[in-house]
């Protein structure tokens, strides 16, 4: 698995990387919010199976609220391992998403 990406409720987006979300997956992941649903009002990144993460990876996230910034959007990243988390605390990623 690297991505998979479902409409839930209606208005949170959910988009679960894989194992490893890196510069690998950057046409993938553009391409699961390319058209997302106007109903959609959350962004929930799910990180549970994400065991590296490199710095490509961060780009493609601060990408995605760019080209969505027209939208009125909330991002969670969620389910991180402590590797990740800290990867994301030290990048002050907790600014621009909500961290669980």
């Amino acid at each position: 698995m690297s991505i998979k990406a479902e409409v839930v409720n209606d208005s949170t987006f959910n988009i679960k990387i894989g194992e490893r979300f890196d510069f690998s997956l950057v046409t993938e992941f553009r391409n699961t919010y390319e058209d997302l649903d106007p109903r959609v009002n959350q962004i929930d990144i799910d990180l549970s199976a994400t065991q590296y993460m490199d710095s490509s990876a961060l780009g493609m996230l601060l990408n995605m609220q760019k080209v969505l910034a027209e939208r009125q959007l909330t991002y969670r990243i969620l389910n991180t391992r402590p590797q990740i988390a800290r990867i994301l605390q030290i990048s002050r990623f907790n600014k621009k998403f909500d961290i669980q």
